[in-house]
């Protein structure tokens, strides 16, 4: 096998122990190469040193120590570590993890008599997705389990890609998952999305992407890729694209050097009155907590990794100085002077390196805890909180490697894997079977993927009115095994950046309220539509409804077209105007034909009433009454019985009313044939009783037309729903048009026989011609109903029946005021005419 060319020279932390874990940190924010530091050119010299990079570092020592201080985990056992500052940078992540799993790394003194390279078992790193992503590549061929506590990039969970990953923190498809239902609690539906320019931005804007299309829960106003660098002008173009985008929700997944450049220019060009939602990687940034950030950030609402609790890690951190035996190595001691002269500003006096003027020397007899310090302040120890488990995660696999009962392992032949011959990938399989719980009460262990199970804390940024920003923890989402994301949000909590002190709205078009349906604007997203009413007859009974549904057949739209209502019933009601008229009418005729028998009966001795058969002028008259009074069987809702009476009723009643009329009509013709020479025997035809047999044989002839009618095909009600769409017409329908026809038709022939005959009889030489009034009466009735015919034809539902019921009541006041009016004047106004001479006196007869 071929060696390395030559050893790296990295900065690093070390301990002895039976196995040893690795560990990757940014421990400085910058490096550079240059032949000006180093004897080596390529050799990395780092600067920038980060406090809480190494704060993580010393979290994963102290996790160490506590492992070895415990005798229920890895009994017997001694862990050591490997720890190196990444410097933010790539290639020397890369180095690293080469180093560590090649087995020529920096040898390092493993105890006062030895020296050399111990094989690392496992990886605790790195922060960076991108970096995890290439160091996770690489570290998989030698099958060394690599479990990293801030890496959330999606792409990592694909075990085809990185068999050997695992991650303590949850992964960007359960932030985005997060994100969403937080947008859906505050009903969001239109925000804007900032992504940084690399593995976490991307990946986290295709699962964002993809999530949203599969909830249909909102749309992307824009979607903006933030540069790594300051460039101004592109940072221009993205603000006024947010400042003037109608969304006011902003969606950041980027870190807090993407946000510093941005936040430079948001400030510029004053873009207020934008929710803030911020991704794990800088909710808890304090570098943006400064005072000319507040009026804008302030309410911001975040994604923060779980926070937990270390006890005894501030006691481990204090005991850290530069001259501590505790340290292994000068290596150890190299990077605490880095973090000594970082801490209290100073320097230590080394050979070869001249103190500048404005450094002060460090004595190393600095007091720590007195200095107040970022370093110390464990409140809010989050990512520290997943390299301590992550750190626990790997001794629980080491140690039920050691509980293996020869015999019934899981490798082959049912072996156990021994501590001298232990291979990384054998920790891989019990890595995967991890599950316990901390102190803090969280579980941990890992799904098929090699992912944590999912849970955030969700923050909240607050401008307090010193100036000072707090961020607070306002509840939690977290996956529940059924994959569904679990929201706890204590809204009252919630501090909001707008003048209502309320969650603003944030809606590309308005929600479409019940009785409209959502129409897509052309050429926009989805969440961008108009509201159109729905058309009659078409209901949406939802918010937002994509669509108007058909309401059932004998149903109907209401006004706000947000319910089906029951079609209205629709006929000639009692209680409308038209039916009012017409009762009214009805009535009026039935009780003026009541007046005028009443008169009749009174003087029924006097000649005008005993003048051509007095019973048949009381008979027109109990007939015009029924006439009028079954008028009132076309008013009100159809029944089966009114449909069944209404039509017989008026047949038979204007039948025997005609008839007496008719008989009245050949009375006349034959009185007056009597009074001439030899006419004297036509009388013997027309006596009273031959009179009343005529009558009654006419009638009988309509009845047998009304009970064959009835019996083969009876009229009966009918909902018709033909006429109108949003009412029902309750209408009889006349079963037999052939029996309505023969039944109209039978009345009409003999008011045509009453009106010929009287009209031959019009100019008898009578003082009192009561064939004048039979003609116009009969001249009125057949105008009335040859009007009705296309009348009634033509006119739809209750109309129909107004129509019918006019010309019974027409008709009926026609006969009544032109039969009985001259009678009535005479009787009352002109009593002296009211005499047989009166009556049968003779005129001047007409050339």
């Amino acid at each position: 096998m071929t060696g390395l060319q030559r050893q790296f020279n990295l900065n690093g932390m070390h301990k002895f122990g039976d196995v040893i874990l690795g560990g990757i940190f940014e421990i400085n924010f910058f490096s550079a190469f240059s032949e000006r530091f180093t004897s080596e050119p390529n050799d990395p010299i780092c600067y920038g040193f980060d406090l809480v990079g190494f704060r993580q570092a010393q979290t994963m020592a102290f996790a160490v120590d506590e492992i070895n201080r415990n005798s229920k985990l890895l009994p017997n056992i001694s862990l050591g570590y490997s720890l190196y500052d990444s410097c933010g940078k790539l290639g020397i992540s890369f180095r690293a993890a080469l180093s560590m799993t090649s087995g020529r790394g920096e040898p390092f003194n493993l105890n006062e008599s030895c020296n050399g390279n111990p094989p690392v078992l496992g990886i605790v790193g790195d922060s960076s997705s991108t970096r995890t992503i290439a160091v996770s590549s690489m570290v998989s061929l030698y099958r060394v389990p690599m479990v990293s506590y801030f890496a959330t990039c999606s792409c990592l969970s694909d075990r085809s890609r990185f068999p050997s990953f695992f991650r303590t923190i949850p992964s960007d498809a359960f932030q985005v998952r997060a994100m969403l239902q937080i947008l859906r609690q505050f009903n969001w539906t239109w925000f804007g999305l900032l992504i940084s320019d690399e593995d976490y931005g991307r990946h986290a804007a295709r699962s964002f992407q993809s999530d949203l299309a599969q909830s249909g829960g909102g749309c992307l106003a824009y979607l903006e890729v933030l540069p790594w660098v300051n460039d101004v002008a592109e940072l221009q173009r993205i603000v006024s694209i947010m400042k003037k985008s109608t969304s006011r929700v902003v969606i950041v997944f980027a870190h807090q050097s993407n946000m510093l450049n941005l936040m430079e220019e948001v400030v510029k060009q004053n873009v207020t009155g934008l929710q803030w939602m911020a991704s794990e990687a800088w909710t808890a940034a304090k570098v943006l907590h400064i005072p000319s950030y507040m009026p804008f950030l302030a309410g911001t609402l975040g994604i923060a990794i779980r926070r937990g609790e270390i006890p005894g890690l501030r006691e481990f951190l204090l005991r850290i100085r530069p001259d501590n035996d505790t340290l292994s190595s000068q290596d150890n001691n190299n990077l605490v002077k880095l973090f000594w002269e970082h801490i209290f500003q100073c320097q230590f006096d080394s050979p070869g390196i001249e103190v500048e003027e404005k450094e002060r020397l460090c004595t190393a007899n600095e007091v720590l805890r007195n200095i107040e310090t970022e370093f110390l302040d464990l409140s809010n120890l989050r990512p520290e909180y997943n390299v301590y488990k992550a750190v626990y995660a790997l001794a629980h696999a080491l140690h039920d490697i050691l509980q293996c009962v020869p015999g019934s392992g899981p490798f082959k032949g049912q072996s156990c894997a021994s501590l001298q011959g232990l291979e990384p990938w054998q920790i891989i399989y019990y890595l995967q079977k991890v599950n316990f719980t901390t102190e803090f009460g969280d579980q941990v262990s890992f799904d098929e993927n090699g992912d944590a199970l999912p849970i955030y804390d969700v923050m909240n940024w607050r401008w307090l009115p010193d100036g000072r920003t707090e961020v607070k923890n306002v509840g939690e989402v977290k996956e529940l095994a059924s994959k569904i994301v679990d929201l706890i949000l204590d809204e009252d909590k919630i501090f909001w950046n707008f003048e209502s002190k309320k969650p603003p709205k944030s809606v590309c078009s308005e929600s479409c309220t019940p009785g409209t349906r959502m129409a897509r604007k052309k050429g926009e997203p989805v969440c961008c539509f108009d509201c159109i009413p729905c058309s009659a007859g078409k209901v949406s009974n939802e918010t937002d409804s994509t669509e108007c549904t058909n309401c059932p057949k004998d149903f109907w739209s209401n006004l706000g077209k947000d319910h089906c209502v029951p079609k209205r019933m629709e006929f000639l009601s009692y209680v409308e105007t038209l039916g009012i008229s017409l009762t009214t009418a009805s009535l009026f005729g039935a009780l003026l034909c009541t007046i005028v028998l009443g008169i009749f009966t009174h003087h029924r001795t006097t000649p005008v009433v005993r003048a051509n058969n007095s019973e048949l002028s009381f008979l027109i008259l109990l007939s015009l009454k029924l006439c009028f009074l079954c008028s009132l069987l076309f008013i009100g809702q159809p029944r089966l019985w009114t449909c069944q009476l209404r039509h017989a009723a008026f047949g038979i009643s204007f039948v025997l009313c005609v008839s007496c009329i008719l008989v009245k009509t050949m009375v006349v013709l034959a009185v007056f044939k009597a009074s001439k020479p030899g006419g004297g025997g036509s009388l013997k035809w027309f006596g009273a009783m031959q009179q009343r047999v005529t009558v009654v044989f006419l009638t009988l002839i309509q009845a047998a037309i009304c009970t064959t009618w009835l019996v083969s095909s009876s009229p009966t009600p009918h909902d018709n729903t033909e006429y109108y769409n949003d009412r029902i017409v309750v209408e009889c329908v006349v079963g037999s048009t052939v029996g309505f026809g023969v039944l109209l038709g039978y009345i009409g022939l003999l008011a045509i026989l009453s009106f010929l005959l009287a009209f031959l009889a019009r100019n008898l030489p009578d003082n009192f011609n009561e064939a004048k009034y039979i003609t116009f009466s009969m001249l009125v009735f057949c105008a009335v109903w040859i009007a009705f015919i296309p009348a009634y034809i033509n006119s739809p539902g209750k109309y129909a029946d107004a129509v019918e019921v006019f010309a019974i009541l027409a008709s009926s006041f026609g006969l009544l005021l032109a039969l009985f009016a001259p009678k009535c004047y005479i009787i009352l106004f002109k009593p002296e005419e009211n005499t047989k001479k009166a009556l049968m006196g003779r005129g001047t007869p007409k050339s």
